[in-house]
């Protein structure tokens, strides 16, 4: 299917393909064609990127392409540091494989990759902050495609289902091993997980208000979406792009010293502002808790992918939510 799709999209003929385990969220192929031309296919399901239960895929799919459009905005306006999709014969970033899945291709990138969690050295967050300002700073035309931030968190609405089950956790339909736990997680701390999710609201409503200052945004800035290669550092995974608040890019390149948010307001003369700060922190927490959440209220069979998610989300709710119960 993706060879034919490749053949018809990109006009490229695929001598062979091999599967690569990296990331976590899209399917990822090495793929060869038969001049020797090295690429990199990735495929979406667009479930994963319904930003609630009832959202129709079509618009999940505009989200995507409007985010990669940007990145192929910023590469042909001239940032190189920018890994963008190549464009197929008709002219766009991205294809529809069928109803559900989606399939960009990219230049495959020789360089040190690394991967999700701190950054390795002061050099690896320089590097990234460089970046990030590069992007910041790119001419209005890089957002002719983008879309602006509304400050959605990702399956709230089925966070919300969640929360309103309350303590009784035997009418969660048993769909997965980790549905009954998740639910009597979220009703122990569904105090703390409602007072963080006011918090949020507040912020929201503050930001909502103002309009100035906005730039266009990456939105994962986080070490796994690095690479340094021979000409330098380039940044990958372009799929969360918005025009936004710089501060959604900024609340987690700063090690805690204020010393990146210095060099930041150096470099472009704003100053980040903690409260913008907080609410980017807020929201990515409060949507790693939704997507996780939703993930089991949906069947799942107890995969490797199921159980790291639940490793990671009685941490991240205690987190937020303290003794909340």
């Amino acid at each position: 299917m993706l060879t034919s799709a490749i053949a018809r999209g990109w006009d490229a003929d695929v001598s062979s393909m091999a599967y690569r385990a990296v990331g976590f969220g899209s399917h990822h192929w090495e793929a060869v064609d038969d001049v020797g031309a090295r690429w990199f296919v990735t495929v979406d399901e667009l479930q994963t990127k319904q930003r609630s239960l009832d959202e129709p895929l079509a618009a999940a799919f505009g989200r995507l392409r409007a985010s990669l459009w940007a990145a192929r905005d910023l590469r042909d306006g001239g940032a190189a540091f920018v890994v963008a999709p190549v464009l197929t014969r008709d002219g766009e970033p991205v294809a529809r494989l069928d109803d559900r899945l989606t399939l960009a291709l990219y230049p495959f990138v020789d360089g040190q990759s690394f991967t999700w969690g701190e950054f390795a050295t002061p050099e690896q967050r320089r590097g990234m902050l460089d970046l990030i300002v590069g992007v910041h700073t790119a001419p209005a035309a890089a957002r002719r495609h983008a879309a602006h931030d509304d400050f959605t968190v990702l399956h709230r609405d089925e966070l919300e289902l969640a929360l309103a089950c309350g303590p009784d956790v035997m009418e969660v339909a048993d769909c997965g091993p980790y549905a009954r736990p998740a639910a009597r997680l979220v009703a122990e701390h569904a105090a703390g997980l409602r007072r963080t999710l006011a918090r949020y609201d507040e912020l929201a409503a503050r930001a909502r208000s103002r309009s100035s200052g906005l730039v266009l945004t990456h939105g994962e800035p986080h070490p796994g979406n690095v690479m340094l290669t021979a000409s330098g550092w380039v940044l990958i995974d372009w799929d969360t792009v918005l025009v936004a608040p710089p501060e959604r890019d900024l609340w987690s390149l700063d090690p805690g010293d204020g010393s990146v948010l210095r060099r930041y307001a150096d470099a472009t003369g704003v100053t980040p502002r903690r409260w913008l700060l907080e609410l980017y922190r807020l929201r990515w927490d409060l949507a790693d808790i939704a997507v996780t959440v939703s993930r089991f209220r949906r069947p799942h069979p107890g995969s490797e992918d199921d159980e790291k998610s639940w490793g990671g989300l009685r941490p991240l709710i205690t987190q937020w939510a303290g003794d909340g119960a």
